[in-house]
């Protein structure tokens, strides 16, 4: 019976695989533009006045404590009523856009507070301007603190975009309700989507305790 089943999944794998590509794909472009942009709000809320510190502040503080699927239907559903036009793609990349940016922005953030004052006055003293004090002496030391965290964190957001099945995207997750549908075994198949998003996150998983290992001896501590 399950031998079955798993021979109707494999005659599937088209749509498998193109919902896998789009998983992939909306994951790429997302973490891409939400890299940028949560640079650009770090900086910005670590070295800008407290007004520009505070409206990034309470923006990030918002998106990281409300559901993504609450965000990605007000983006998809309300927007429209409001004027606004999206496809369902579209969509998708705006939300985890936000919602890649947001969370690296705070991890920016704490890597260039992580930078040692000193360094900063330094800087300051040798007649750097801001830009110059960023490019040379803050971002080369606090990338060290960011890269960590910052691979974990694409990890997640590669996860999360399994929300925008919710919207109608054919990505890995409705790939498995669409199968569902067809083979009765929901064990089965989402054992199945689950190794998929797996094989697509685990090279990041690799990467991530790699950087880990090379941070902590860079350190000179000792990982048991």
């Amino acid at each position: 019976m399950i031998w079955e089943q798993l021979q109707d999944l494999i005659r599937s794998y088209p749509l498998a695989l193109r919902g896998l590509g789009m998983t992939v794909m909306l994951s790429l472009i997302s973490l891409v533009l939400g890299t940028l942009l949560g640079f650009g709000l770090g900086v910005l809320r670590a070295t800008g006045n407290r007004f520009i510190s505070a409206a990034i502040g309470t923006w990030v503080d918002l998106i990281r404590g409300t559901p993504f699927l609450v965000q990605i239907f007000l983006i998809f559903f309300i927007l429209p009523e409001l004027g606004v036009e999206l496809d369902a793609f579209t969509a998708g990349i705006i939300g985890l856009t936000n919602l890649a940016a947001c969370f690296i922005c705070e991890i920016v953030v704490a890597g260039i507070r992580a930078v040692p004052k000193g360094q900063i006055e330094a800087a300051l003293a040798s007649g750097l301007s801001l830009w110059q004090r960023m490019r040379q002496v803050v971002l080369p030391q606090a990338m060290r603190v960011v890269l960590p965290p910052l691979v974990g964190q694409y990890v997640l957001l590669i996860k999360d975009s399994s929300v925008v099945s919710a919207i109608g995207l054919t990505d890995l997750t409705r790939v498995g309700w669409l199968a569902v549908q067809r083979v009765p075994n929901g064990l089965l198949v989402f054992a199945i989507v689950g190794v998929g998003y797996f094989l697509v996150c685990y090279p990041l998983i690799l990467l991530a305790r790699r950087l880990e290992r090379r941070m902590s001896a860079a350190h000179g501590e000792v990982k048991l």
